[in-house]
């Protein structure tokens, strides 16, 4: 069965070469910095491998002679120079080691801030169909936890890979240069390590994507509740919400403690793997140096050795976990940023030199989806600059669907000339000036405060605690349905549109003094200027120039408020079927017999 996490399932090959050079592009502005990060990763290696081997010269040319025929100045000399040596190189390591994790956080960080801002502003380019399927939660996952998994392979994985085959290559180079016999019997474990290497490497890959599949469910379903918090306590359903989400953490939980189940096998058992290695070391080099036929110093560099072969092992089959996740996550990070952008500015976009606001759908036909079938079905009509048109219509008539965009036209040129008011309006978090300006320094405070008296907002703004400076919290939760319309309102004015203020149901879930103070910035603001008024109340439109009535998507009817109530079509029983109570009465505004 399909379900709605199912992007997250598919989560492909454990290496894709096209995503990794996708990867690597982001690298491209600081391959500089990266270059000499690995420069510095290898000289860490390279110091880390000079201990053991200091440690030989150290035994075998003055320990063990000044211990046979006891010490001499000249080996004493030696001594302090090997041990000079030995912190000198410690030195270079610190250091080397403090530059190359200072340099590759910084390429991390750089790159997180560059992918985070691709994603988003691809995001903004995204039409609203596609955030109609795709839960935010899902979103908030890719740019955060997704963005942070390829972090870590940047800081952790990539290079740091590099240092751990160096380190390999160099104590196989290097036991192999001593005594390859003492080589040749700490490398027989390592069919033994490859097999529980790659045992890890297989589960690990499975463990990861199941937690990161639960760790999506979960911020989806997190999103969802607490955005609908106040239908949930309404509705009394925190006890199956808790269920369902105690479900899912539970899920997620088991998941997690699978992965951690192989984690915690797989480093115990390569580290008694490296025990044996250096059991069998030192069964067999110790009998090597009672016979003379090996040094002290070269048996305790290859304990030294031995003991340090089987920590890159560990290291790389962790990074492979770090890889994989990557994988995992690039590959969901990059089909959001190849969503398709369905409406794009034309070549060459017609410029508005001149906006008088004229307004005329020729044939217009349009569907949200290819499968979902025509929503407006040759639509033409022609609204003159000035004209107060009302849209209405029953639910799915495409009154809404109206208001679409227009596509020769570059769509900020286009919209910077369009206000617009929706029923459910939506504030930012910040303050209730900040939500009215919506980052145009071009408007100041006196054009923010005249828009809303015009709005007939600033009662109750001046109200408030601070003013027009009050935070009104996330999505207004601190305002009332009617106080968001009519900052809604009083954003469109402040925005002064040239071609066309449209509304869409502004007035349908405000009280009636709320919808008096609308209708009154209505008479004001839209004088002289296009207006389409889309909406179900059909006292906020009686007044207008002239009502389109659509049906299945299609023009069923046009005319003034009169003119259709006394065609006695659509729009009049609707008329009647939304004021019935009222018209017995014969108190119905606009209504022949009330007039």
């Amino acid at each position: 069965m399909t379900t709605p996490f199912q992007e997250d399932e598919i989560l492909g090959k454990t290496y894709d070469a096209r995503l990794v050079r996708r990867l690597l592009g982001y690298l491209r502005p600081y391959r500089g910095v990266t270059a000499l990060a690995i420069l510095l990763l290898l000289l860490t290696a390279l110091t880390d491998l000079v201990g053991p081997t200091l440690y030989r010269v150290a035994i075998d040319r003055y320990i063990v002679p000044g211990a046979a025929g006891g010490p001499t100045q000249a080996g004493l000399r030696g001594l302090a120079l090997i041990a000079g040596a030995y912190l000198a190189a410690l030195g270079i390591g610190f250091a080397a080691r403090w530059l190359q994790t200072y340099l590759m956080g910084y390429v991390g960080q750089r790159v997180m801030y560059d992918l985070r801002m691709h994603i988003f502003a691809h995001i903004q380019t995204l039409p609203m169909a596609f955030f109609s399927r795709t839960p935010v939660g899902r979103l908030v996952t890719r740019i955060t936890n997704d963005v942070d998994a390829l972090n870590e392979m940047i800081t952790s994985g990539v290079v740091a890979i590099f240092g751990d085959i160096a380190t390999l290559a160099g104590i196989v180079g290097i036991m192999l240069w001593m005594d390859w016999r003492l080589a040749v019997v700490v490398f027989s474990v390592l069919p033994l390590v490859y097999g529980v290497t790659e045992r890890f490497r297989v589960r690990a890959r499975e463990a990861y994507r199941a937690v990161r599949i639960r760790l999506a469910r979960i911020n989806a379903y997190l999103n969802e509740q607490i955005m609908g918090m106040s239908v949930v306590q309404l509705f009394t359903r925190e006890r199956r919400s808790l269920e369902r989400f105690e479900a899912l953490n539970n899920d997620h939980l088991a998941a997690s403690l699978d992965a951690n189940a192989n984690f915690s096998q797989f480093y115990p058992a390569t580290q008694v793997l490296g025990t044996l290695a250096v059991a069998l070391l030192l069964w067999y080099g110790g009998g090597q140096v009672v016979r003379k036929a090996v040094s002290l110093g070269v048996l305790v560099a290859g304990l030294q050795y031995a003991d340090r072969f089987f920590e890159p092992i560990r290291d790389i089959a962790d990074k492979f976990n770090i890889f994989q996740a990557a994988m995992a996550s690039s590959e969901r990070i990059f089909r959001l940023i190849d969503e398709p952008v369905v409406l794009q500015d034309p070549p060459s976009p017609a410029p508005l030199t001149r906006v008088r606001g004229r307004i005329e759908f020729r044939d217009v036909w349009f569907a949200y989806n290819e499968d979902d079938g025509w929503v407006l079905r040759g639509i033409s009509f022609v609204i003159e600059p000035g004209q107060r048109v009302a849209v209405v219509g029953q639910t799915g008539a495409g009154k809404t669907s109206i208001i679409v965009d227009v596509r020769t036209i570059g769509q900020q040129e286009l919209r910077r000339h369009i206000g617009l008011v929706l029923q459910d309006v939506f504030l930012f978090s910040g303050t209730v000036e900040g939500n009215i300006r919506l980052g145009n320094a071009e408007i100041s405070d006196d054009q923010i405060r005249q828009a809303a008296r015009y709005a007939g907002a600033a009662r109750f703004i001046e109200g408030l605690p601070d003013g027009y400076r009050t935070e009104v919290q996330e999505r207004g939760a601190r305002l009332s349905v009617g106080q968001k319309q009519l900052i809604g309102f009083a954003r469109a004015i402040a925005h002064n549109p040239e071609i066309v203020l449209v509304l869409d149901e502004a007035t349908s879930s405000v009280d009636a003094e709320t919808e008096g103070l609308i209708q009154e910035a209505m008479t004001r603001v839209l004088r002289d200027r296009t207006s389409i008024i889309i909406a179900h109340r059909l006292s906020t439109i009686q007044h207008a120039d002239r009502i389109i009535v659509l049906h299945k998507g299609r023009i069923a009817e046009e005319g003034t408020h009169r003119q259709l109530l006394d065609r006695g079509g659509i729009y009049a029983k609707l008329y009647r079927l939304q004021y019935r109570d009222q018209e017995r009465t014969g108190q119905l505004a606009g209504d022949p017999r009330a007039s």
